[in-house]
């Protein structure tokens, strides 16, 4: 995986978690504690220990050590989770775009000296009950990080990870399948042209197809001029076809030596084992090396420097007259020097975020762009720092005026400042994210610590958040300029700031593909015959070892055997609240309270329906009661771990033509701040303000540009939801609210002259949605919060109670569920039935400016708690495992494909695909495939484990007993649908297969995302858009 330079917490949004829970181990000793028994200068199993050190906000005890024989540096985080993490990088310091680091990273993964089958690593994701596997290529290191819930598990994916980077095959077909090649367009034709294929040629193809990722490469290219930050580290695809396999297999031994590394373990194991383990299985077997791959600091510039990039034309865009993007970057300092780099952080923060800041006010608010530029704010992903600020969505005339605001702003902050209310809110911000507990706490540690760790900074001290909170009041209160004299140093005297602009060109893509087809004809034009007909037999070698059923019992496996059978159960309490449901769960939370509210839509008019989703992100945005919007942000910075309202479809699951339809209002607090949580939400309700009409073509022009800006890296989700749309009633309001109809929807309200009629939909929709005739809510929180935030949603419910309002459902047929499953007399949701809803079969087709597609089919199957549901998911993982990942991804060059159960429907996906309806024909394979019936029972129990690894996800505190709040979905069913699972058998996959997936037996949608195809728009079976 290719990861973009921004800010690492915001990496983390897009990780999508593949995760399992167990019952907890039980030690005598919590890991925390025992970690402190270390000493420096203790040696352990070939390393010494360096540093022990107690880090009490993040509940955590860091020892630091360095292994003798090799020097390779280790850093264990003992904490009380069991969702250990293990991680090891590399620095990597290419200094040409061919991808090397990055092949590298997917070769690595190919296969090893322990385990020579090919690809352990997909292998591994069905043997294992990983929470967390992936790798990573930054600009500057490579990461293997994984986390699992299971000792056993973490031996095995430790054994196979170590071999994989220290002694990988690295065998040339494994290159030419994962990096790129020559081969004839059908391999087993050798009249058809010579094409390039390659995953990472077309992942690299993707990622460059976004304009955010042009931009952003760019960007770093530019203003590190000078060393490895001025290439392509992921690979230019037009360069990534100059790398050779020596070259490869240099890099490798170069840059993948224990002496270049950096390991890293959280989680409540034993460090020891993970220390013996290590130095047995991998370091033992080396000696120190000078690796030689520091970065140096970039020279700084004597004076700026202007540039300037094209892209390609955005058709999504809410204004195709403005499609350009200005922005300007600032080189900072050094991340190493941990209270520099978060004083910077702290300082973007408030120039850049929310309505107060001045760079919001600045450039946001006149409406010259639609958003920030896409690189925004403080990076520290490289070896010095960056700042960037600019706008996208501008017209190429107001470039200068852009410039401009940007530096009368940087010098209205060194004059003014910053309101101390702002810094204590920030601050606060900071408190809520250290209290909050993520399931996925040591993957963010590891992502968090490694920029700085890669450039051997102390990730120690970068840990210890409160250090540098504390020096940073201290600064404060001795030198009230303290941030101004900043902004002064690093962005009105500093020579070393790039401006770049990007605009659109009408030929971009057109360019692209000759320039690629120029490169095409460059490498065949130096071929001999004899080099051809060599192509075409490797080609043909290639299709054999891809097609063939590979051994893959060298690997280590756990066994059905090793899941629990069955669920913990999470208590919760049901109550009432002047008469509105509310759900009680007790958990430890850590100070937090966490307050949920569903509210349904069932009488909502449906012409306001499109309109929900705008609405949602509104609401908590445009002021009420005596708070206009930006005292409303300052309020909810100061007293929330934040405010959001967002539209819900919930499948029913007992039955596909029925489903639940509402907004779902979250929010968070510390426990001190309850009364103050509920005073916004009771504003909301009672006051909120619709018109402001130039505060919601802000907050519509930046809406429409994130939802155009997601289609490429989400594209495959948006191809599932359109495949999917007329095969079941949820599925129809599933794309209405978040499929392609309402990213075009909101571009048509964004290109609107006058919002009046969009402003009066807004309280229509308000008095409909925010109504405690149509609520229940949800606290998560300990117990003794429990008990006063009753009494706090008591008074809020009290307060709203007078603007309840009774309306007619708008569908006749609603059909009630009880909320608690003990009491049928009860408060229930209520459900939409629709019975005359009839599944029909569409092909959509979208033309997008991408050289790569996106591809699904959907099929109508069956809801959650129905027998075959179980088979249908083994079906699902055991068809992505054992067929589909090799036609789609080996054979066919996709990043990504597979097939998944859920919400009723069997979807096929693929991602970044340089196929389309070859494609199609690849999803009826697989179905041929399963009823062939030529699967073991090794095969099944390897679907089953990669199933409970996401059945048994950890769930966090403050998301426990959610599922039965919005779904209905109780543990007794959870229990249920565990036990079906594990009775699939090999006669129940075969039958869910024919009944539900075979031709003539379904119904189906199809749906595909990508560049012209003339094939497609000459079919008029298809509707393109």
């Amino acid at each position: 995986m290719f990861r973009h330079t921004k800010a690492v917490l915001e990496k983390l949004r897009h990780v999508r978690l593949k995760c399992r829970q167990l019952p907890r181990r039980q030690r005598s000793t919590a890991a925390k504690e025992e970690a402190l028994h270390y000493n420096a200068g203790q040696q352990i199993h070939g390393f010494t220990v360096k540093e022990v050190v107690a880090v009490p906000d993040l509940f955590l005890t860091a020892v630091k050590l360095t292994h003798d024989k090799t020097g390779a540096q280790y850093l264990h985080a003992a904490r009380d989770d069991p969702n250990n993490l293990f991680s090891v990088q590399f620095r990597t310091t290419p200094m040409d775009s061919t991808g090397v680091p990055h092949i590298l990273e997917h070769t690595v993964l190919c296969g090893s000296k322990k385990y020579p089958c090919r690809d352990p690593f997909f292998k591994m994701l069905n043997r294992s009950l990983s929470t967390f596997m992936n790798a990573f290529t930054a600009s500057d290191y490579t990461m293997y990080p994984f986390s699992t819930q299971n000792e056993k598990d973490f031996q095995n994916l430790l054994s196979v990870y170590l071999d994989a980077v220290f002694f990988p095959c690295l065998r040339e077909q494994d290159f030419w399948q994962e990096g790129w090649r020559l081969e004839n367009e059908n391999p087993t034709d050798a009249s058809s042209p010579l094409v390039f294929k390659g995953v990472v040629f077309n992942e690299m193809k993707g990622v460059f197809s976004d304009n955010e990722s042009v931009y952003g490469q760019h960007l770093q290219n530019k203003l590190y001029p000078d060393h490895t930050y001025s290439v392509v580290s992921g690979g230019e695809p037009l360069a990534i076809p100059d790398l050779t396999w020596e070259q490869l297999k240099q890099f490798h031994a170069t840059h993948y030596h224990p002496s270049n590394a950096r390991f890293f373990t959280y989680g409540d194991l034993p460090l020891e084992q993970h220390l013996k383990q290590i130095d047995v299985e991998a370091l033992s077997k080396f000696d120190r090396i000078d690796p030689n791959t520091q970065v140096p600091s970039q020279p700084h510039w004597t004076s700026p420097r202007d540039d300037h990039v094209t892209c390609s034309p955005d058709p999504m865009a809410p204004d195709q007259s403005r499609q350009n993007t200005l922005c300007v970057s600032y080189m900072l300092g050094d991340i190493t020097d941990t209270f520099e780099a978060f004083t910077l952080s702290l300082l973007s923060s408030l120039m850049t975020s929310g309505p107060n800041a001045p760079f919001y006010k600045a450039l946001i608010e006149p409406k010259i762009g639609t958003d920030f530029s896409s690189v925004v704010g403080y990076d520290g992903s490289t070896k010095e720092a960056s700042f960037s600020i600019g706008l996208q969505g501008m017209a190429e005339a107001d470039s200068e005026k852009v410039k401009n605001i940007i530096h009368q702003t940087i010098s209205d902050i060194i004059a003014k400042g910053f309101e101390d209310e702002r810094i204590e809110a920030l601050l606060h911000k900071l408190e809520i994210q250290m209290k909050h507990q993520s399931t996925n706490f040591g993957l963010s540690l590891a992502s968090y610590i490694a920029s700085l760790w890669n450039h051997d900074g102390d990730p120690v001290e970068l840990l210890q958040i409160n250090n540098s909170v504390t020096k940073f009041r201290q600064a404060l209160k001795e030198n009230p300029r303290f941030l101004q004299d900043k902004v002064q140093h690093y962005f009105k005297e500093n020579t070393h700031r790039l401006t770049l602009s990007m605009s659109p060109d009408d030929s971009y893509l057109e360019n692209q593909a000759r320039a690629e087809k120029d490169k095409l004809q460059e490498k065949i034009s130096a071929l001999s015959d004899g080099d051809k007909k060599e192509i075409y037999e490797k080609g043909l070698q290639l299709l054999d070892a891809q097609s063939k059923t590979q051994d893959a019992s060298c690997l280590p496996a756990l066994k059905v055997s090793d899941i629990a059978p069955t669920i913990p159960i999470t208590p919760v309490l049901m109550s009432s609240a002047e008469g509105v449901p509310v759900q009680f769960c007790e958990q430890p939370t850590n100070g937090l309270v966490y307050f949920r509210a569903m509210c349904s839509l069932n009488t909502l008019p449906e012409d306001l329906k499109l309109y929900v989703p705008l609405f949602c992100s509104v609401v908590t945005k445009m002021g009420c009661g005596s708070l206009d919007y930006r005292q409303q942000a300052q309020q909810m910075e100061m007293r929330t771990g934040g405010m959001s309202v967002s539209p819900q479809v919930i499948s029913d699951c007992s039955s596909l033509d029925m489903f639940e339809q509402g907004v779902l209002l979250s929010s968070s607090c510390l426990d001190r701040n309850v009364p103050h949580m509920f005073q916004l939400w009771q504003d909301i309700f009672n006051s909120p303000h619709f018109d402001d009409e130039e505060r919601l073509r802000v907050l519509v022009m930046m809406s429409a540009q994130e939802l155009s800006n997601g289609i490429s890296y989400s594209g495959h989700m948006y191809a599932v939801t359109r495949a999917s749309r007329h095969l079941t009633p949820a599925g129809d309001l599933h794309e209405s609210f978040d499929g392609m109809e309402q990213v075009r929807f909101m571009k048509r309200i964004a290109e609107m002259s006058d919002l009046t009629q969009v402003i009066r939909m807004l309280p229509r929709i308000k008095k409909h949605i925010l109504n405690p005739d149509n609520m229940r809510c949800a606290i998560n929180a300990t117990p003794q919060q429990v008990s006063e935030s009753a009494t706090h949603v008591e008074s809020f419910m009290k307060d709203v109670a007078a603007k309840r309002k009774h309306f007619k459902a708008v569908r006749p047929n609603i059909i009630q569920r009880p909320l608690d499953v003990l009491s049928d007399s009860g408060p229930s949701r209520k459900l939409v039935n629709d019975p005359d809803f009839h599944p029909c079969y569409m092909k959509t087709f979208f033309q997008l400016p991408f050289p790569v597609n996106f591809v699904s089919e959907s099929v109508r199957t069956v809801p959650y708690n129905h027998e075959h549901y179980a088979s249908l998911c083994v079906l699902a993982r055991m068809m992505t495992a054992k067929f589909l990942h090799g036609e789609i991804r080996e054979k066919g060059g996709a990043y990504g494909g597979g097939a998944k159960m859920g919400g009723g429907v069997f979807s096929f996906y693929s991602y970044r695909d340089p196929n389309s309806v070859q494609t199609l024909s690849a999803f009826r394979r697989g179905v041929e495939w399963a009823k062939s019936g030529q699967f073991s029972q090794q095969d099944i129990d390897e679907a089953k484990l990669s199933i409970f690894s996401s059945v048994d996800s950890p769930v966090a505190p403050s998301s426990k007993g959610l599922s039965v709040f919005l779904s209905g979905l109780t543990d007794e069913m959870k229990q249920h649908h565990r036990e079906r699972l594990f009775a699939v058998t090999h006669e129940n996959i075969l039958d869910a297969a024919e009944r539900y997936l075979c031709a003539g037996h379904k119904t189906c949608g199809v749906a595909i995302l990508g560049p012209e195809n003339d094939a497609i728009k000459k079919d008029p079976s298809w509707v393109v858009k």
